[in-house]
């Protein structure tokens, strides 16, 4: 896709979703870390369902290593995949008590800790620390490919490609447009194609290349 394309693409979305941020409710890094692990396969509104009330006590490395693994389990019980999703959790409080007691605040030292992959990373570095980054969960995946923004067979191949296609500057505000277009409009089984406004520009609704 040409920038030209990109560009259209990008101010269409900043006036769709002006207000779009991460819908995930999180007071500090550690709070939106362990909200994000517990994300992987669960909806926003259920993990901050959870977390509302987990929170309450467990809301800092020194706290939530009090609790066991099962104990932990039992409160993210409905956030699915409970068992490893505590493992992770705990894996990764341990390690940050061993290293300080605060969440790094650099893709490589966050890459280390149980239970983070680039997406994960990605959402607290954005979110928690304001560097450029993008997340490219299944929305992202997804409506990337199908724009032709960016497109890749793995959520690793979309994120290069989104970083080289957006301007840094604009990479977090990106993620969290393509998130909510993914939600509202660009959805996975049946995409409203006809109330689309990047329609014009869309690789998928044009059936090919748009950027001739």
């Amino acid at each position: 896709m040409n920038k030209k394309n990109v560009n259209k693409i990008l101010e269409i979305l900043s006036k769709t979703y002006p207000d779009a941020k991460c819908a995930l409710n999180f007071k500090s890094p550690y709070e939106l870390l362990i909200s994000t692990i517990l994300s992987a396969q669960c909806t926003d509104v259920r993990v901050n369902m959870v977390t509302e009330k987990l929170y309450e006590k467990y809301n800092t490395p020194e706290t939530m290593i009090t609790l066991t693994e099962e104990e932990l389990s039992e409160k993210i019980r409905s956030c699915g995949f409970y068992k490893n999703k505590s493992k992770n959790i705990l894996g990764a409080t341990k390690a940050i008590l061993e290293n300080g007691g605060k969440v790094p605040d650099t893709m490589e030292e966050l890459l280390k800790l149980p239970g983070v992959g680039r997406k994960t990373a990605n959402v607290v570095l954005s979110n928690a620390f304001g560097v450029p980054a993008i997340a490219v969960d299944t929305h992202v995946f997804r409506v990337s490919n199908r724009l032709g923004i960016a497109k890749g067979d793995t959520p690793e191949q979309v994120e290069k490609g989104l970083m080289k296609n957006v301007p840094r500057d604009m990479w977090s505000d990106t993620h969290h447009y393509l998130i909510w277009h993914g939600r509202l409009i660009c959805k996975s089984r049946k995409p409203d194609c006809e109330k689309c406004p990047l329609a014009p520009y869309c690789e998928y609704f044009s059936g090919g290349d748009t950027s001739a």
